[in-house]
């Protein structure tokens, strides 16, 4: 195993332990970083029409909000069903900016979910300290 390849397995494990690890909470912010990081590939591609690297990022992010739209819990705050909503326009918006080479839809993502993505870190921020499970500091942001 070389030097390079020896990092990226622990880089690897790292990541993976870190997610295993984490919070609900924390993988909701981890999530919506990621997310971030793969709308902004795919913006910086499709303005350089390298479209396999958006397509790879893009499907990449429209799986993050399918995942985010199946684990949201609207039952348990009033706002739910207006962030469905918006994960949904998102969702069909990804879509459209794949199948139609359009950066400008990808932008409109990016520019929705942003401010979402802070909100979120900050609600994180502002929780005690979570228990030992932390499903109760989830439960109080909707998700878990």
């Amino acid at each position: 195993m070389t030097m390079t390849t020896g990092a990226s397995a622990l880089r690897s494990q790292y990541n993976r332990d870190a997610v295993l690890s984490a919070s609900p909470v924390r993988l909701l912010t981890m999530l919506y970083d990621r997310l971030m990081l793969d709308l902004g590939r795919a913006e910086a591609a499709q303005q350089s029409q390298d479209w396999a690297t958006a397509t790879e990022n893009l499907l990449h992010a429209q799986a993050i909000v399918s995942e985010l739209s199946s684990s949201l819990r609207v039952d348990l705050w009033e706002g739910g069903e207006g962030l469905l909503a918006i994960y949904n326009y998102v969702a069909n918006s990804l879509i459209n900016a794949n199948i139609h080479r359009d950066v400008a839809r990808t932008r409109e993502s990016i520019e929705l979910l942003e401010p979402l993505r802070r909100s979120w870190h900050e609600a994180a921020e502002s929780l005690p300290a979570a228990p030992a499970s932390g499903r109760a500091a989830a439960g109080t942001l909707g998700i878990g």
